[in-house]
């Protein structure tokens, strides 16, 4: 019966049988020492009978082997237990040697990237690079349940859609079976529908963008976090949701994946359960008086101004996230609700910022329908294109108030471990020179 690598302190003294792959060789004063990898981690085993060593000649990391010997306590071995009294069987051999080290930590410098994608495959057996993505998946593990207990309902929107309904030219279009077709730039006219059915939703699932951007916080897939509520009763509503969403997720991810957090180098966090928020004319303000280049006429944040603004928060609020709201109406989306309290100066929508970087827009929509559609006029799209005609249906049979969030996971995750460029936190990036692996 196999034992998996991180049960195999509850059977010390016993014989074990492990399956994995061989993850390090090495000899060392006449023993030969090799690390065994499974889902649970490694354990190191010692070779001492020349017949069994010789079962490991010629081949290279990545053979799949099945050990069976006695676990035996061993405070220096990886898990604190060792095998001793090995006899192996290989499973699958492997004789080519690998393209990239598994046993060490790869590089993520920037020049090195490219390597490090081409080999993707092989690369991510890394422990280090899987500490990522398993921290990755209790991120969204962690989303769900939070949003799941707050009686959100998950959904899964269609990905092709009818010509360019949502509107703008960086969409990928396609045929599709003789009709124009594009990749979903979101879900965002299908979520605000479905606060007619569920009230609450969200949706995690990919969203393609055809920006001609070669940035480290771009890419031509992401994965996104869809939220929608109605019934709310003000967007310092929506703001508090998505705010107390971070705060759970963030606070568990450094608590649970402590020790894969620390292997990688990650910063320490700073926050609060209440975060700062700033106008956007505010930040301009105290960026230009801080640095003496004028932003002040700028309608939207520029990056380094997002960097600044969380830095700022993070050394005056005690809290590396912070929301931008005050966004002028030249930002305006048609979907968007203008702020009444200005005369429509301002939209009723904010930014989320973490470590220097947007990952979050939280706008209250606006949920009139004689309003939604004075704006799609005013915005240049057309209410009568077939692509709104359901969209628009929702709203002639009663939409309540509603808002909600667009969340990028990959930049979420980026930040939390300290990473210097989006795609090292996607399995495998999609960007304008990269369809493959």
């Amino acid at each position: 019966m196999r034992t998996i690598t991180k049960d195999l302190s509850q059977h010390a003294g016993q014989s074990v049988t492990v399956e994995g792959w061989l993850h390090k060789k090495r000899l060392l004063g006449g023993l030969t020492f090799i690390n065994i990898r499974d889902r649970g981690g490694l354990v190191q085993a010692v070779i001492k009978d020349k017949n069994e060593v010789e079962k490991l000649r010629g081949l290279q990391i990545g053979t799949v082997l099945r050990a069976q010997g006695t676990a035996v306590d061993e405070p220096r071995a990886p898990g604190g237990i060792e095998l001793h009294d090995v006899t192996l069987e290989v499973l699958v051999p492997v004789t080519h040697e690998p393209p990239v080290e598994i046993d060490k930590p790869l590089s993520h410098k920037s020049e090195n990237l490219d390597t490090l994608f081409d080999n993707r495959v092989v690369g991510l057996r890394n422990l280090q690079e899987q500490d990522i993505f398993r921290l990755r998946a209790g991120v969204v593990q962690g989303i769900r349940a939070f949003l799941q207990a707050q009686d959100f309902v998950e959904i899964q929107t269609p990905k092709l859609v009818a010509g360019a309904a949502e509107g703008g030219t960086e969409v990928f279009k396609l045929d599709y079976f003789g009709q124009e077709a594009s990749l979903a730039q979101s879900p965002q006219l299908y979520k605000q529908m479905m606060v007619g059915v569920f009230e609450r939703v969200f949706e995690i699932g990919p969203a393609f963008r055809a920006e001609l951007s070669a940035t480290t916080r771009h890419v031509s897939e992401v994965t996104m976090l869809d939220i929608e509520m109605g019934f709310v009763h003000g967007h310092e509503e929506v703001l508090n949701m998505v705010q107390d969403m971070v705060y759970d997720v963030l606070t568990k991810t450094y608590d649970q994946f402590a020790d894969q957090l620390k292997r990688l180098n990650a910063p320490q966090l700073t926050l609060k359960p209440t975060f700062p928020r700033y106008t956007v004319a505010r930040i301009h303000e105290l960026y230009t008086k801080a640095t003496g280049r004028d932003t002040t006429r700028e309608k939207d944040l520029t990056p380094d101004e997002e960097k600044w603004i969380c830095e700022y928060a993070r050394t005056n609020d005690g809290c590396e996230a912070v929301y931008a709201t005050g966004f002028p109406k030249e930002v305006h989306k048609f979907y968007q609700q203008l702020n009444p309290d200005d005369d429509g100066e301002t939209i009723l929508s904010a930014d989320l910022l973490f470590r220097g970087v947007e990952i979050a827009t939280c706008p209250l929509r606006e949920h009139h329908y004689d309003k939604l559609i004075e704006q799609m006029k005013a915005k240049g799209v057309d209410p009568d294109h077939p692509g709104f005609s359901h969209y628009l249906l929702a709203f002639k049979h009663g939409l309540p108030p509603h808002g909600g969030c667009g969340f990028g996971i990959d930049r979420f995750v980026e930040k939390i471990v300290g990473l210097g460029n989006i795609k090292e936190a996607i399995l495998f990036p999609r960007d304008i020179n990269r369809l493959a692996p």
